[in-house]
């Protein structure tokens, strides 16, 4: 083997991992019951989500907001130009239509907050309403924010193959 081939190698590699495909773990209760707390190793993809290929219920992985060396795992709850209404305490939360979309009761203190999604940006949202820390608390996130798109499950092994939106 030469010191050529090494390079041209790991030049491969560094194309692959930056603009194509890239290994990842998730953990944490966020995503539960779609992704379990246990570790989890995902392969996510790049291609979409540089141009802004994302759609209402993929599950993205992105770059923290508020803490930018961590990275988060949510489901896109809404698009550019959507109208979201939430509620900050999900423990009065109902579904409406099947949107992914949240309300809460007057009587409880806790009103509806409703915001229209900016140009460039997505909403995004933890499956597990009671522990997630999302665009409730950080509002919309850019497109740039967006580092890759989950699409098949390397880890644990009884779950190995293609990870479709549940």
């Amino acid at each position: 083997m030469t010191l050529g081939s090494i390079f041209k190698g790991l030049c491969y590699i560094h194309v692959v991992k930056t603009y194509l495909i890239n290994p990842l773990a998730t953990f944490g209760p966020s995503m539960v019951p779609t992704i379990d707390s246990t570790p989890s190793v995902f392969l996510s993809e790049k291609i979409s989500t540089r141009f802004g290929k994302v759609d209402r219920g993929d599950i993205v992985v992105l770059c923290d907001p508020q803490k930018p060396a961590h990275f988060l795992t949510k489901r896109v709850i809404g698009l550019e130009g959507d109208r979201i209404t939430y509620s900050t305490n999900p423990e009065t939360k109902d579904l409406v239509d099947d949107n992914f979309t949240h309300i809460s009761y007057p009587e409880n203190n806790d009103m509806p907050k409703t915001v229209v999604v900016p140009k460039g940006s997505v909403w995004v949202e933890g499956d597990n309403k009671y522990d997630s820390r999302d665009s409730r608390k950080f509002g919309p996130i850019p497109y740039g924010l967006i580092y890759g798109k989950i699409f098949w499950r390397i880890y644990p092994f009884q779950y190995f193959g293609p990870f479709w939106n549940k």
